[in-house]
């Protein structure tokens, strides 16, 4: 007989028990109801992507970074590492029957094959939030406060997060008023956004082979010194369109109330290639943690992709970082909080009047847990205890006879008796 082996999951990925569901079931329900809240629909895709698709997206350093394989037809396929592309192809396929703008959401699981570190896993789950064929600012606005209306429900205050936003117009007219050439600035940005990651030394190296000289290389760390969105106007001398943009979403802040959530930060840059305008991610305050979520303005992405031309803004927003930070702030939700009301019987002649009583409690919307089989009273008092629900139900032989049970609130014991023809009118929800 062989060995027997303990198998565990696969490096980076996650097994989820039910005590792990309820901080996740929590993390899903704050995104799908502030992405209710705002308007946006839902919708939802297959995790095996073609791989072309996302090369065509990331470029062919992309395979060495995501789970990629054949299928028995010789197809080159991958599973997702994120929603945009997908999006993209989805749209780009029925772009001449939908109405834009159009304000998509999803939940969607990830995979990246990549070195793991805090935060950071080989599988997540992103909630995305994309605004398609909308040129206003109030894009941007829109999805920035959705994601800060689902921290508010997460139970994080204004002073817990902050959302730092640059522009990639901007960092692109400051690096031209440098003299930085434009055909430089996408190999800039991919360098820059390295910072912190890897040393000022090793990215002046990613420049210098990008073709900037050393004044220019100077002149690149210079900008990132730019501390205030006040600096970076006088810097650049003139309201330049990416200026204007910045600055009216800064207005949209102030009127979505959430303004003092949001800062100017020059060193948001985002290294994927497609951002074409306003970046942002959001952090805890302390930076103690990687980004919570990040996003921004990508207005050719569809185009590349094969669609028509179109400008658009999206948000992502991972599983793993905000459930690190609600830990640290004693966020957890309480496990067992949806678990109402256990139900047991003594012997096989209960049976019946307990299951008509658990049945009525559920159409009456009360979340009622039947015992499977006879129990003694200890047995089943202790098996609700345990599994962490507020009141449990035992149903006896007296019981049966009188017509009556009785209610134990197992915080306290206190007991009420109900007669059984009313136990759903009077414990139901109203």
């Amino acid at each position: 007989m062989p060995e027997p082996v303990a198998f565990a999951a696969p490096r980076g990925m996650r097994d989820f028990y039910p005590e792990d569901m309820v901080l996740r079931t929590a993390i899903f329900d704050a995104w799908t109801q502030a992405a209710r809240l705002f308007g946006f629909e839902a919708y939802d895709a297959c995790v095996v992507e073609n791989l072309e698709l996302l090369k065509r997206k990331g470029g062919e350093e992309i395979v060495d970074q995501i789970y990629t394989f054949k299928d028995k037809s010789d197809r080159d396929l991958a599973l997702r590492a994120e929603m945009t592309p997908t999006l993209a192809r989805m749209i780009t396929a029925r772009q001449n029957e939908l109405a834009f703008p159009i304000k998509w959401t999803t939940i969607a699981q990830c995979f990246r094959y990549e070195r793991m570190s805090r935060g950071r896993k080989r599988e997540h789950y992103q909630w995305n939030l994309d605004i398609v064929g909308e040129p206003s600012v109030l894009a941007e606005a829109e999805v920035v406060a959705t994601a800060v209306c689902a921290l508010g429900r997460l139970g994080l205050k204004p002073a817990d997060v902050r959302v730092h936003v640059n522009s990639r117009g901007l960092l692109s007219d400051l690096l031209a008023k440098l003299g930085i050439p434009r055909e430089h600035h996408a190999a800039t940005f991919l360098a820059l956004d390295k910072r912190g990651k890897v040393e000022d030394a090793d990215i002046a190296v990613i420049l210098k082979e990008a073709g900037l000289d050393a004044a220019h290389i100077d002149a690149a760390f210079r900008m990132l010194g730019i501390a205030t969105f006040e600096e970076a106007a006088a810097a650049l001398g003139e309201r330049t369109p990416a200026l204007a943009h910045l600055e009216s979403f800064f207005d949209a802040m102030t009127a979505y109330g959430i303004r003092e959530s949001v800062r100017f930060d020059i060193s948001v840059i985002r290294g994927l290639g497609y951002y074409t305008g306003i970046v942002f991610e959001g952090f805890d305050a302390a930076r103690s943690l990687r980004a919570i979520f990040g996003g921004g303005r990508y207005d050719n992405l569809l185009a590349d992709l094969g669609g028509k031309p179109c400008t658009a803004v999206g948000l992502g927003f991972g599983d793993v970082v905000i459930g690190e930070l609600l830990v640290e702030k004693g966020l957890l939700p309480t496990a067992g909080a949806h678990r109402d009301l256990a139900v047991g019987f003594m012997d096989e002649a209960q049976q019946a009047t307990a299951v008509a009583a658990a049945r009525a409690l559920r159409e009456a919307g009360v979340s009622a847990d039947l015992g499977l089989h006879a129990e003694k009273p200890k047995h089943f008092f202790a098996r609700a205890a345990k599994g962490a629900f507020k009141r449990a139900i035992y149903i006896g032989p007296d019981d049966v006879t009188r017509g009556t049970v009785r209610v134990k609130t197992l915080a306290d014991r206190a007991e009420t008796e109900v007669p059984l023809a009313v136990l759903a009118a009077r414990l139901g929800t109203p």
